[in-house]
């Protein structure tokens, strides 16, 4: 990826949004420079005016501050040259506006600050069969508003069970299917969520081994950081609501909830739509670094090597070896979650330390299985066949915020953006 290289021909980038993401995405621009000026709409007020908003920019609990992130603990601040009239600011060199007057992404003037790439962070606007003049706003409204492509960060959601997935939308992991993305048909893209963004780069090598027809059935629990969704002292649930748990605190409990990795993973790697897979979610109260833990059953074969301990590792230590991103790590490190903040472009961390398997035989009566015809069962001198089956555990890391999932959505911005 092209960087530090003058700046990118298609001048700026809008960013809407200025939540987790939307700020660390800041960030990460910032300090990549490859956009010459950046164009965040907040789409309200903030605070008594853009100085404050400088202040959140400036700050941050998990990462610290900016000009430490960007040059080191001997920086000074390089927020400067504030202009409330214009309302924008420069950034360590680089021209930042914030426009603070609409939410509807119909209603973003792009076209006048000459922005032709919006990055959507908002997490509001996810589904992309709605029409640019949807009531209650669309990603599709950022085209209509002169953007020519758009990127969520998060996954699509069509509220229309029944309906496809638009010709020019795709769902992308850069490092897995990243090149799927055609400049010349896509115009919605959605860099899928840190957890699938995770789960794939830790699939794929292990497809890549040992085949999607040998891995009977997986499970991933992710052990996920608090987000901003969630409250910090317990409070009533709105009208409607069924998930009575999203409503109390995260600040002193383990709580369990639901992530569409699953239903993800399968428009990032196809082959994963074959594999029984269950996905379940729990969140913890740390503010970022969370931890999948994948759970395989791989049927062992006569004439290849033993799914052992090491032999998973070595998958894994070779195709960390091999990435040419440098997305997957692997380590024999012990870590805990605080280790991985930060690293970056990390999409994927392997435990390698606590990758453990179990190798058992299982005993599977043929008549009890639809579909043999009986005169086949009925020729066998016994219907009792015993196949060799290998559980395995493997722990991946990632950094749920900055590290892994904005890295990587700035990387996919920056490849898109390079094509246009």
């Amino acid at each position: 990826m092209k960087e530090q290289e003058g700046y990118s021909r298609i001048g700026g980038l809008g960013i809407n949004g200025f939540g987790r993401i939307g700020k660390l995405s800041l960030w990460h621009h910032i300090g990549r420079k490859y956009f010459n000026e950046i164009v965040v709409n907040i789409g309200r007020q903030a605070g008594t005016g853009l100085a404050d908003i400088a202040h959140y920019l400036e700050r941050d609990s998990t990462y610290g501050a900016l000009h430490a992130y960007l040059h080191g603990y001997n920086a000074k601040p390089v927020v400067e040259e504030l202009n409330e009239s214009e309302g924008s600011m420069r950034v360590d060199g680089v021209k930042v506006r914030f426009l603070r007057d609409v939410r509807n992404p119909g209603a973003i003037d792009w076209q006048s600050h000459h922005i032709r790439l919006v990055v959507d962070t908002t997490g509001q606007f996810l589904d992309p069969t709605l029409p640019p003049d949807s009531a209650k706003g669309s990603l599709r409204g950022h085209l209509a508003a002169g953007a020519q492509k758009v990127i969520a960060s998060a996954p699509f959601k069509i509220k229309a069970k029944a309906t496809p997935m638009p010709e020019d939308a795709i769902t992308t992991v850069m490092g897995v299917n990243g090149n799927d993305y055609d400049p010349r048909r896509h115009r919605l893209i959605s860099n899928a969520s840190c957890t699938t963004t995770c789960l794939a780069h830790m699939f794929k090598p292990l497809l890549d081994a040992f085949g999607a027809q040998r891995i009977l059935s997986a499970s991933m629990a992710t052990i996920h950081a608090a987000t901003g969704s969630q409250e910090v002292l317990d409070r009533l649930p709105k009208a409607g609501k069924t998930d009575l748990r999203k409503n109390r605190s995260i600040m002193n409990n383990i709580i369990l909830t639901t992530t569409g990795a699953a239903a993800a993973l399968g428009l990032v790697i196809p082959e994963m739509k074959g594999i029984g897979f269950i996905a379940e979610s729990v969140r913890v109260p740390t503010s970022s670094g969370s931890l999948i833990i994948l759970v395989l059953s791989i049927q062992e074969e006569p004439d290849s090597r033993s799914v052992t301990r090491e032999a998973i590792n070595a998958v894994y230590a070779r195709a960390a070896s091999e990435d040419p991103n440098a997305y997957l790590y692997y380590t024999e490190e012990q870590n805990v979650s605080v280790d991985i903040i930060g690293t970056p472009r990390a999409a994927a961390i392997i435990e390698a330390h606590e990758t453990h398997t179990r190798t058992a035989e299982l005993t599977i009566d043929l008549r009890k299985v639809p579909g043999i015809p009986s005169t086949l069962l009925s020729a066998m001198e016994s219907t009792i066949v015993r196949p060799q089956v290998t559980q395995a555990v493997i722990y991946g890391w990632y950094d749920n915020e900055m590290g892994s999932y904005v890295n990587m959505l700035g990387d996919r911005t920056v490849s898109v953006a390079e094509q246009m």
